[in-house]
């Protein structure tokens, strides 16, 4: 780990720096798992690669990444519940790339089974599971994952530390360590002597940290409530330091233009952009070009200035063809069947056949902050500032580009403006490396256009979805659905690990065979189309586009059954997930549900299960006019454990505006090989007036935490589709809904 300077006292700072001078403690020193990564001087200790005391204070080394999801401030919540310490007395660094700060909750994930059935030994399976992480170098943000992976191991890390600096006080004062107490980073003796944790640090390096107990949730007093978030004040007041504002003496600053097929390229011809004033250098990429000059403007106008010959994409040239091979898939043999039950193949008597098919796009994450690193080339090792959600994978990625050790590569991993899943892509780190080794000993900055950027994704994937379903007597008595897309877990482990493991695609199917409903004829089946369209993780991955297919299908199945959608859907699940069924009554007793709305108003309920976690969302809209513009929301979701419901609020208020924003405006389109939408004129967002006031209700109904950066998008998308077919009676079976109604933008 490099050192970059001592930590100012009650300061936040997210980023990698040095940790010296000091101890560390936590769960790591007990379990063992992995080396630490942490060194440390003569006369310096560091033990743990998670909890850091030195003369300047409390440090949290956090594996995941902070991308405003407000990761940060929980962890440090985590650690200062259990250490005694004030939340704005911890200091917050994202850690190094190291097998320390592996997964554990990801690939827990992978197991077989619907998840919101899971018994208690699948549960402890899926914990063991992912202590296999760290051999598969899974030190990733996403999944929804943070929490699940941080709640008990960083609380023991706290509680570790605080009980080896009781043993250090008391060999230090001649007591029994149970007759000291700790508060406000001291250790108390009976007498009112009181010694700071930096004075005891030095001492505390020579303890073995000795088994824990963890407080119990009544003795909480920062989890549970809602903190302040540690980079609030940075990001309101512009100081906050993201990986586009990483500047160096004598740093170049450059861009690319790569071919937008995701091909190769045939020629180019630079004479009129190298020519231009302050244009140092263009560098063939072999895919494309990078242009390096004295800023970031000027290296973007020289890019467009180079004409460039392409050679034409793998897959299909325009949209029609793409869908027509996802179309074709329907007939081969499924990839999987992750449910089924009964039997899905024959219509029960009596029962009315309702029968759809709905369509999807593919969608771009569109970050606000664009794809951008920075990194300088000495020969023999490499620097990397990148907001990455994957620090070993970029540091291996980049290692191979560059030719060197693993471990001559240094990774560094600032805040992020919004990532999506993007960002745990490697494209943009490789470019940067290639770009600094052409400009050897020199720091590049390579920031990508928002044009290259759209048309440079890895898209979540479009889909198609045919439902057959049956009702009788009020009740859905059948449920049959396949769903054909690519994988985006395929593509994005291949570019990961180098593979992908074979057998069914869980997450192509998530958020359709795992939902709680207890109908008899039940069956999901999953068909992958072979593409090469460049797709990845987006938020909420497979639900994001199950969500809509199934939740939408559940709407239709009980306007064919004369039923009230709401009271429907709970009938099916009160005996099948009681968490789910909480949730579905919060948002009708939040919204005042009734099933009936006046002429001119619309309500839709949406429900998805997703990451463990139980989702429920009603949306309102209103005829304007003959604009339908959206007017109230009702989110009610159950992650087990609330430890901040502001953060919790916040994340579940964010999905449902990224997939109203999807469902809305969303579309990646293709023509002549290459994406047509550019910039954000083509991908438009909600904004501030046609966004709905929205109300949030957490339960804690479910035994263990799960996840909530996630959930809030996927019951979104239905929820608005149902309100609108209650206000028009006109069905949304494809997105966006903007082809088919007048919405207010």
């Amino acid at each position: 780990m490099s050192r970059a300077g001592k930590i100012a006292r009650r300061t936040f700072l997210i980023g990698s720096a040095a940790i010296v001078g000091g101890v560390a403690f936590g769960v790591y020193s007990i379990r063992k798992t992995a080396p630490n990564p942490l060194t440390a001087d003569a006369g310096e200790a560091a033990l743990n690669p998670f909890v850091f005391i030195d003369p300047q204070g409390v440090t949290l080394i956090a594996p995941r990444a902070e991308m405003g999801q407000g990761v940060s401030t929980t962890w440090a919540a985590l650690i200062a519940e259990e250490l005694d310490v004030n939340l704005d007395d911890v200091r917050v660094l994202h850690g190094p790339p190291a097998k320390a700060y592996y997964n554990t909750a990801m690939l827990g994930e992978a197991l077989p089974g619907k998840g919101y059935d899971q018994s208690e030994f699948m549960h402890s399976l899926a914990e063991s599971l992912g202590m296999a992480g760290k051999l598969m170098d899974m030190q990733v943000t996403g999944g929804s994952t943070s929490m699940r992976d941080g709640f008990t191991r960083m609380r023991e890390a706290g509680a570790s530390a605080r009980e080896t600096l009781k043993l250090a006080a008391a060999e230090r004062l001649g007591l029994d360590a149970r007759q000291l107490k700790t508060e406000n980073g001291q250790v108390l003796a009976p007498d009112g002597t009181a010694l700071t944790y930096a004075e005891l640090a030095a001492e505390a390096a020579d303890i073995d940290p000795p088994k824990v107990k963890l407080r119990p949730s009544s003795d909480w007093k920062l989890l549970g409530n809602t903190q302040p978030r540690i980079d609030m004040v940075g990001k309101s007041t512009g100081t906050a330091e993201f990986a586009i504002d990483t500047r160096m003496p004598g740093m170049k600053f450059a861009t690319i233009k790569v071919n937008p097929g995701r091909s190769g390229m045939v020629s180019y011809d630079d004479s009129a952009a190298k020519d231009m004033a302050g244009v140092e250098a263009i560098v063939d990429l072999g895919d494309g070009i990078a242009v390096i000059a004295r800023n970031t403007w000027l290296a973007m106008q020289a890019a467009d200035a180079v004409e460039i010959e392409w050679e034409a994409a793998s897959y299909p040239a325009d949209t029609d063809g793409i869908f027509s091979k996802i179309e074709a898939a329907f007939s081969d043999k499924p990839n999987s069947t992750m449910r089924d039950e009964g039997d899905a193949d024959t219509l029960p008597d009596g029962a009315t056949e309702v029968t759809a098919e709905y369509r999807l796009p593919y969608l771009a994450h569109a970050t606000m902050e664009p794809m951008n690193a920075t990194a300088v080339y000495t020969g023999d090792a490499l620097e990397l500032w990148s907001g990455n959600q994957a620090p070993v994978f970029t540091q291996k990625t980049c290692a191979d580009v560059a030719g060197l050790d693993q471990e001559a590569v240094t990774v560094h991993t600032p805040l992020m403006g919004g990532g999506f899943g993007r960002r745990g892509e490697l494209d943009f780190s490789a470019y940067a490396t290639k770009v600094a080794i052409a400009m050897k000993g020199t720091p590049v900055q390579v920031t990508w256009s928002r044009e290259e950027d759209m048309t440079h994704d890895f898209y979540r994937p479009g889909a198609i979805a045919r439902f057959r379903g049956g009702v009788k007597d009020g009740k859905a008595v059948l449920l049959d659905g396949a769903v054909s897309g690519q994988s985006c877990a395929q593509q994005a482990l291949n570019r990961w690990m180098g593979f992908a493991p074979g057998g069914p695609d869980k997450a192509h199917v998530d958020g359709a065979f795992n939902q709680p409903y207890a109908i008899p004829n039940y069956r999901i089946a999953g068909h992958l189309a072979d593409l090469t369209v460049p797709v990845g993780f987006w938020r909420s991955v497979g639900a994001s586009f199950n969500g809509f297919f199934h939740d939408t299908f559940m709407d239709e199945l009980a306007h064919a059954a004369g039923r009230d959608p709401l009271e429907f859907r709970l009938e099916l699940m009160q005996d099948e997930h009681m968490p789910s069924a909480k949730v579905l009554e919060a948002v009708r007793d939040m919204s005042g549900w009734t099933g009936k709305t006046p002429d001119g108003i619309g309500r839709g309920v949406g429900f998805c299960y997703s990451f463990g976690t139980p989702t429920a969302t009603v949306i309102e809209v209103e005829d304007r006019d003959g604009e339908i513009a959206m007017t109230r929301a009702w989110i009610a979701c159950d992650p087990g454990i609330a430890l901040d419901p502001g953060t919790i609020e916040a994340q579940m208020i964010g999905g449902m505006v990224y997939g109203l924003s999807a469902a809305c405006f969303g579309e990646i389109t293709f023509a002549d090989g290459a994406v047509e939408q550019q910039n954000f004129p083509d991908y438009d967002a909600l904004r501030i007036h046609n966004t709905p006031v929205t109300e949030v209700a957490i339960l804690e109904n479910q035994t263990h935490i799960t996840g909530v950066g996630e959930p809030g998008t996927p019951p979104s998308m239905p929820a608005l589709g149902n309100a609108i077919f209650d206000l028009t009676g006109k069905r949304a079976r494809s997105l966006p809904l903007m082809h088919d109604f007048d919405l207010l933008v």
